[in-house]
């Protein structure tokens, strides 16, 4: 038996599989999204920026439904800063039966076939992690499946109320979660780690 990296053991002669991980950024009151919310909420600090440019540095394939995918293209493609420059590097994933090929962001897939499905298949091979950003509808779809292996929640410290758009847990179904750890960033961001 032999430790992984992420602290999991893995029995000799087991086949290792990919680990499936969802990030989503959420306020107090559960909601991804605000009316004229500046990014992050308005709270990105040093910590915050270096966590997520720890997390992009790392091997991983990148898997987000349309939504996320034409939110992104507005400006990542081509902005030259550091984040965007690598999230065209890393190999994306599009769930949609909307969009049409060829994609516009470099290292981008399209996949047409229903995502539970193809994501079990990919789990089962050898290869980087698997990594949702965004993507609320496909992550919801994911854990009803138990296809995600860890959700990491960063919360601002804001209630959007009426203003709140997007609401993460609305569609829910009771879905209990075990606490895997917490990180505070920037003395105001809190990172929650949950195995579901």
């Amino acid at each position: 038996m032999r430790k992984q990296a992420n602290g999991a053991f893995l029995h000799k002669g087991a086949a290792k599989v990919r680990e499936l991980v969802a990030d989503l950024f959420v306020s107090l009151d559960g909601f991804a999204a605000g009316a004229n919310e500046a990014p992050f909420f308005g709270y990105f600090g040093d910590e915050l920026g270096a966590w997520i440019q720890q997390e992009l540095a790392l091997p991983q394939t990148i898997i987000m439904g349309r939504v996320t995918y034409e939110a992104l293209t507005e400006f990542a493609p081509t902005a030259p800063d550091p984040m965007s420059l690598r999230l065209a590097e890393l190999p994306k994933l599009v769930f949609s039966s909307g969009l049409q090929e060829p994609l516009v962001w470099r290292n981008a897939q399209l996949s047409r076939t229903r995502a539970e499905d193809e994501i079990r298949t990919l789990k089962a091979q050898e290869g980087t992690r698997l990594r949702t950003i965004g993507s609320i509808r496909l992550v919801r779809s994911l854990i009803k499946d138990g296809l995600i292996d860890r959700l990491r929640l960063m919360v601002f410290p804001l209630v959007l109320g009426r203003e709140g758009r997007e609401p993460i847990f609305a569609e829910f179904a009771r879905t209990p979660m075990k606490l895997l750890g917490s990180r505070r960033l920037d003395a105001r961001v809190l990172l929650l780690e949950y195995a579901p």
